[in-house]
């Protein structure tokens, strides 16, 4: 393993979390909260600015250094751990909440789940509500992919990091060097961002709202400042903004960069991007449909608004809510517990499975009938146009399983503590899957501040192994990886 190196990365990627730590200190300072503001973020943003020091006479007294691709996997996982280690410390320090629910909230916003311990959010000072939505966004597009940006200015370089934060069928490399891969997405982010934040101001919300809820939708995350999520605003306009960013979250970023250089008519062919608009429309109507004939809005519109809505959280893996789905008509509740399998698009913010897995698996099941009717047929599975690689297939395959075993074990977990099987399972599905409410206990009325903290502590895992696609994650455990 390279020691040195991988330190000195990491304290560039704590100088970077540092650095919004600071911004949001500012934020609190202007915004009146002087003294505990400066008490919650002062140390934390002393650590990491020391840690960036350090880094940065790394540059100017050594040479320039590579990490080893092997390595890239474990920078991975300690960034995730020790960022939020070092994020959790404002909400501790400024005495909300204890280190452990800290972290849980911490993790939680970085992997862009949006599972919280909150039950009166209201109360928490604006500045720590501010940071809290800004592990979202850094979360959202990866703060490794951030870091991969800067990286070369801190005299790094060769590395694969994007690849070992999303080893799945996902990262298609946008121009031939990773870092300048890297700006390109995160410079469309904040446009998008930048966008998002005008609309919802225009609806009514104030700048810090609007940020707030920007930095939640675009990382498909799902952190709210009121305890009512975005339902607080009773909006059509702002449910509609949402719902729109949210699903522009949940497409493959590579898409944008494709249709800004004027290659709409491949963007728009996408196999992925139409199944995902596709189930989501089709889930949409079906719960508008089952909410109209219930009355539980009234006419087809005021339905279709709310369904859209919670389609579009659900399918993204964003959680945000405008109502209480818990207390929907069976059918709908159904169809978002069923979206809760699916997740965004492959190079999205959001989670979950990932509709292009699924349309391999769909594709390889349709290829094994095709077989069984004809054994001497030759046949293969294409995509885009694009035959399928067996080693992609294994892949995906392996990954659901894997994807599989995990829900299972963080369900046995969680029910291990006593509580029943609905909770239990629709935990797990929103930790592992990145989503945040789930049903019984843990539904949008609710939150998760009830679990022990061992419990908290292993969906901190599991929210982990579901942001870095559970490979970077499960090959930690293995023996071959800590051979030499």
């Amino acid at each position: 393993m390279a020691g040195k190196p991988l330190l000195r990365i990491l304290a560039i990627l704590l100088g970077i979390v540092s650095a919004f730590m600071a911004l949001c200190l500012a934020a609190g300072f202007l915004m009146g909260e002087g003294d505990r503001t400066l008490r919650a973020f002062a140390i934390p943003v002393g650590i990491g600015a020391a840690g960036l020091a350090l880094a940065w006479i790394g540059k100017v007294t050594r040479r320039r250094i590579s990490l080893p691709p092997r390595d890239g996997f474990l920078f991975v996982a300690l960034a995730w751990v020790f960022a939020s280690a070092l994020g959790a410390l404002p909400f501790t320090l400024a005495g909300t909440m204890s280190y452990v629910d800290a972290f849980f909230e911490t993790i939680s916003g970085f992997t862009t789940t949006g599972a919280s311990i909150l039950s009166d959010i209201e109360v928490i000072p604006k500045s720590l509500l501010l940071w809290r939505s800004t592990t979202h966004w850094l979360g959202g597009m990866g703060i490794v992919v951030l870091t991969v940006a800067i990286l070369p200015l801190l005299g790094v370089g060769g590395l694969g990091l994007m690849e070992a934060e999303a080893p799945g069928p996902s990262v298609d490399k946008i121009t031939p060097r990773i870092s300048s891969t890297a700006k390109i997405l995160w410079l469309i982010y904040v446009a998008l961002t930048v966008l998002e934040i005008l609309l919802l101001m225009a609806g009514g919300m104030d700048w810090f709202d609007a940020v707030t809820h920007t930095f939640g939708t675009m990382a498909t995350g799902g952190f709210s400042t009121k305890n009512l999520s975005v339902g607080h605003y009773r909006s059509g306009y702002i449910d509609v903004v949402i719902t729109v960013f949210m699903l522009a979250a949940g497409l493959n970023f590579s898409l944008y960069f494709k249709l800004l250089s004027g290659k709409a008519i491949s963007a728009f062919r996408d196999t992925e991007a139409r199944t995902y608009l596709g189930i989501f429309s089709v889930a949409a109507l079906l719960i508008a449909w089952d909410l109209w004939r219930a009355g539980t809005f009234g006419g087809f519109g005021a339905s279709l608004r709310y369904a859209g809505f919670q389609a579009s959280s659900i399918i993204t893996t964003t959680g945000f809510a405008t109502a209480d789905f818990a207390k929907w008509p069976p059918l709908s509740q159904t169809i978002l517990f069923l979206l809760m399998f699916v997740g965004g698009c492959a190079g999205s913010t959001g989670g979950g499975i990932k509709v292009i897995r699924i349309v391999f698996l769909s594709k390889m099941a349709f290829t094994e009938m095709k077989y069984l009717l004809n054994p001497r047929g030759i046949y293969g599975i294409f995509v885009d146009g694009k035959s399928l690689r067996k080693n992609i297939i294994y892949d995906t395959a392996a990954f659901v399983l894997l994807y599989i075993f995990l829900l299972l074990a963080t369900t046995l977990v969680v029910s291990a503590g006593g509580f029943d099987i609905l909770t239990s399972l629709t935990a797990s599905l929103a930790t592992v899957g990145n989503i945040g409410p789930g049903f019984g206990k843990v539904g949008p009325a609710f939150n998760y501040g009830f679990f022990p903290d061992w419990i908290k502590l292993w969906l901190s895992f599991a929210m982990l192994a579901g942001r870095l696609e559970i490979y970077t994650i499960f090959i930690l455990f293995t023996r071959a990886f800590w051979r030499r």
